[in-house]
């Protein structure tokens, strides 16, 4: 079964959702975003995918979020992919896809459902 998690490595959340998916057996595909950043395409089919509108996968704490003006509900969605393209910390972390389907690990047990 192939995995692929949407890693920061300077996540806690992150490095757990790793570590638990590694302990179950599986050998992931680890895409660190912050390194290699997002594409709208790619934002939009993961997002879909998951179920989450740009606003709920938005990192609003401990992000440039508010400096940007993005959490001002009025702001619309094309806004914040844009946002996101330019600066990958804005995307909620960690994204996790597998066979089962995509999702947002927060909480961690989310881990669980993929696996």
């Amino acid at each position: 079964m192939s995995i692929v998690i949407h890693h920061n490595p300077n996540c806690g959340t992150s490095r757990k959702a790793l570590a638990q998916i590694k302990q179950a057996g599986h050998e992931p595909i680890v895409i660190q975003y912050m390194k290699t950043g997002w594409t709208r395409g790619q934002l939009l089919g993961l997002f879909a995918a998951a179920g989450l509108t740009p606003r709920e996968a938005m990192r609003a704490t401990r992000s440039p979020a508010e400096e940007l003006g993005l959490l001002d509900p009025a702001i619309s969605d094309d806004a914040i992919i844009e946002a996101m393209v330019e600066h990958p910390a804005l995307v909620e972390r960690p994204l996790v896809c597998s066979p089962k389907g995509v999702r947002l690990c927060r909480p961690l047990e989310r881990v669980e459902e993929l696996l």
